[in-house]
């Protein structure tokens, strides 16, 4: 009976670790919308003509590289052009900048939230099932929040994350497993 009640207790904590970092995610995702590239970069048409001279291309907002690896093939007798146009080059640049700051900004958002949450653990020291689920899905917050930002987030801003989700760990686990 006291395996099976382990069972129980450890299975309703991991399912409120999933389930409240899941309601997190998703009401964030309804209430934040995500930047879509199709938003930046529409394609409006279904043949898309590639400029092949470095001023049409800079005055579509494309990116001209001097280069024939990506060139177009030529027919014999044809001159073909030295570089290549990226089309796509301007709007996809304000697609990645509007993506870095949705990230970061979700960080933060999740970041509060798994503080919110720790904290609120702790004054159900009462009910260890529940502080030590609200404990754990902060700390889940702390490592989701994490892993959506670390491929926008500069060196120096990945070691406060490291040195700051650190830190948070040894506190649960001062708080938690206090020798008696």
């Amino acid at each position: 009976m006291n395996t099976q009640s382990k069972v129980l207790k450890w299975s309703l904590i991991i399912g409120i670790v999933i389930v409240l970092n899941l309601f997190f995610n998703y009401t964030l995702s309804l209430v934040y919308s995500e930047p879509v590239y199709e938003t930046f970069c529409p394609n409006t048409s279904q043949v898309v003509t590639i400029p092949d001279n470095q001023k049409a291309c800079v005055d579509k907002g494309g990116q001209w590289t001097n280069d024939n690896y990506y060139s177009k093939p030529v027919q014999i007798g044809e001159i073909r052009p030295i570089g290549y146009c990226d089309l796509q080059f301007t709007c996809r640049n304000d697609f990645e900048t509007a993506r870095k700051v949705y990230d970061r900004n979700v960080f933060i958002t999740l970041v509060i939230l798994g503080a919110i949450i720790v904290a609120i653990g702790n004054f159900f020291s009462g009910n260890m099932l529940i502080s030590t689920a609200l404990s754990l899905a902060g700390v889940l917050s702390f490592i989701i929040a994490s892993m959506r930002y670390w491929s926008s987030a500069d060196n120096l801003v990945k070691v406060i994350i490291l040195g700051i989700a650190l830190a948070i760990l040894v506190w649960v686990a001062i708080k938690k497993f206090k020798n008696n």
